[in-house]
Parts: structure tokens; sequence; C-alpha cells
């Protein structure tokens, strides 16, 4: 039958893809659903038989303990993002944990791009706007946060892949560009030509936009919260499509309340779908007048393209298939806890 692979938490209507991909490898995958928003139900039988796991969904996390999956040799999340997996614990058994960190890249870039568009050139006030009444709204002043690029500063937390690809982006607007990211080494400012803060209080003093990029763990949970608004230049437009429980989306709404935060650009949020019942989403449902036009929501779509999602879905498994095949380590998430059992 060849290499035995699990994907749990899956949530594409169609299965042919990901079972094309594991024949043309001579691998048989099973896959199961996640249902209700609930971790999938996973069969003792397919989790003692899989070498390699998979989880599709990026908020739920594997249901079954690591001691139900005997053989298994290595661990993926479909996705960017990793924080459903414990990486440590997997680690110490000594199976590496990978992502897929460069299917969506341009996508996500380009999204918190667009978010920032759509506020610094009011066109989804405008929309909303003119379809409310077009002949009275029939001016520029209904978009609140519209400002000059040019002369604007673009701040980047977490210089990775993507949060490179949108620096690049930005300066191609002529904005000036500065980024913080306490991992990337001494010398990384100078190899990217971006300007350095050495703390997120820096960067938030000198910013106007500022585009989250960083991945959700202990440290950076709440990252941006009421310390980081209030060090902030006064009229800050905040972007997020990276992991929503980073914004602390009760300062949020409290720093738009105040207009220490001019408007704000979400992909994602702490609780998805969005919660009603939160004060900053039911103010924008409720379309309340101090937030039009400061608030633009997507729903955790900035990853998406049809390009990106076949990419996805390809590299999700073989990338599995390579380890177990090849012993490579690629975009292993987790090497600093195998290296610790070495």
């Amino acid at each position: 039958m060849g290499r035995r692979l699990l994907l749990v938490n899956y949530l594409h209507a169609d299965e042919a893809f990901e079972r094309k991909v594991a024949a043309e490898h001579g691998a048989h995958i099973d896959i199961i659903r996640s249902a209700g928003g609930k971790p999938s139900e996973i069969p003792a039988d397919l989790a003692a038989a899989a070498e390699g796991l998979i989880s599709y969904s990026a908020v739920q996390k594997i249901g079954l303990p690591l001691d139900a999956f005997p053989k298994v040799r290595c661990v993926l999340r479909s996705g960017v993002g990793y924080d459903t997996i414990d990486g440590v614990a997997w680690g110490a058994r000594g199976v590496p944990v990978f992502n897929v960190p460069d299917y969506g890249t341009s996508e996500v870039a380009d999204h918190a791009i667009a978010l920032m568009l759509a506020l610094t050139r009011g066109t989804a006030a405008y929309h909303d706007a003119m379809r409310r009444d077009p002949r009275k709204n029939w001016t520029y002043t209904v978009a609140p946060t519209v400002r000059r690029l040019r002369t604007s500063t673009f701040g980047v937390v977490g210089l990775g892949r993507i949060g490179l690809a949108a620096a690049r982006r930005a300066q191609g607007f002529g904005m000036d560009v500065v980024f913080y990211d306490p991992y990337q080494p001494s010398g990384f400012e100078l190899a990217t030509g971006l300007k350095r803060a050495r703390s997120l209080e820096d960067l938030l003093k000198v910013t106007d936009v500022v585009s989250v990029h960083t991945p959700l763990s202990d440290e950076t949970t709440g990252l941006l919260g009421a310390k980081a608004f209030a060090a902030a230049k006064p009229g800050l437009i905040v972007i997020n499509t990276a992991r929503g429980p980073i914004v602390d989306l009760d300062a949020l709404y409290d720093a738009l309340r105040s207009g220490q935060v001019a408007a704000a650009g979400l992909d994602v949020l702490p609780k998805e779908p969005a919660d009603p019942e939160h004060k900053l989403i039911r103010a924008f449902l409720d379309r309340e007048e101090w937030l039009e036009g400061r608030f633009t929501l997507s729903p955790h779509a900035a990853f998406y393209s049809p390009a990106a999602n076949d990419d996805l879905r390809r590299k999700t498994i073989e990338t599995l298939l390579e380890y177990l095949e090849t012993g490579s380590i690629a975009n292993c998430v987790n090497r600093e806890h195998l290296a610790r059992k070495a």
C-alpha cells in the first residue's frame, strides 16, 4: 500500500485532489473531516496505522493524544501557522513538525496591502456610502481615514517571508518601511535595506500603518494591546493578516473609540468565526456612526487564491512524503526541540 498518511480536521468538499497527489507518490491517505467546528473524531485503527499526520484546520487541534499515534514519524499543519500543534511534545518524541510556509506568501502580502488601501484610500467607505445613497454621499468626505501614502511609514511586526513581501509592496507606494523582529539576526536590516526598530514601542512611535506578520505564540498573544496602542503614534492604522489573538480586540476597540487608533483592517480574529457579541464586532454590525469607514473585516481569507490553494494541498502531502523518503527537514518548525533530544 505504500506510506500511510492521515489527514484530519479536513474542510474541503472534494477529497480527490489529495488522493490524487498521494497516489502519484505511491502513498495512501485517510481523510477525516471536521464537523461542526470541532476536531475530527479519529478512529483508533487509522491513528495506529498512520506514519504521517496532517492537521488541515488553522484553529482545530488534533483530537487524540500523542500516544494514539505509535507509528507517526512526522506531523504537519497544512498552512503557515502551527500553534494548534504541540511541537515541544512531538519533538520530545523525536518527531519533526512541519508547516507549509510558502504557498500563499504573495496572497497574504497582497491582502495586507489591500486592507491598508481600503482604509487609506477610502475604497471600502466609498463603496458603502454609494450603496446607501449614491446622490447624497457623492463626496470624498465620507471616508474618514484617507491619507497620502508616499510620506507615511509602514511598520512590520515580524519580518519573515510574508512580512518582507508586504514591506516590498509598501515601498512600491513610496512608503518608508521600519520593522520589528527580535528573532532576525543583527545585520538583517543591512541585507534588506530596511530600518530596524529595537522594540515594539519604538516601531509604533514612528509608524503610520502597522502590519502584523508574526506567528502566534505565548510571547505574541496580545502583543498589540493597550500598552502598545498607548505608545503608538496617534492616528495609527492597524492591519492583521497573521493570527487573531496577536491583537487584543478589547484594547483595539478602546483605542479606536478614543481615536488613538484611526482605523483597523483585520482578516483574523481571536475567535473565529466572528463573535457578534464582542463589542467591536457588534459596533461594526450595527454600523455605529463613530466606527463607519474606520474598520474593515475579511473572513480569514488572506491566504486564498485558487492557485495558492492548489499549492497548499500539494505541498502538504509532498512535504511529509519527502521526509519519510529522504529525511529532509526543510520547513521543520520544532528543530530546537528535536536537537534537545539528540
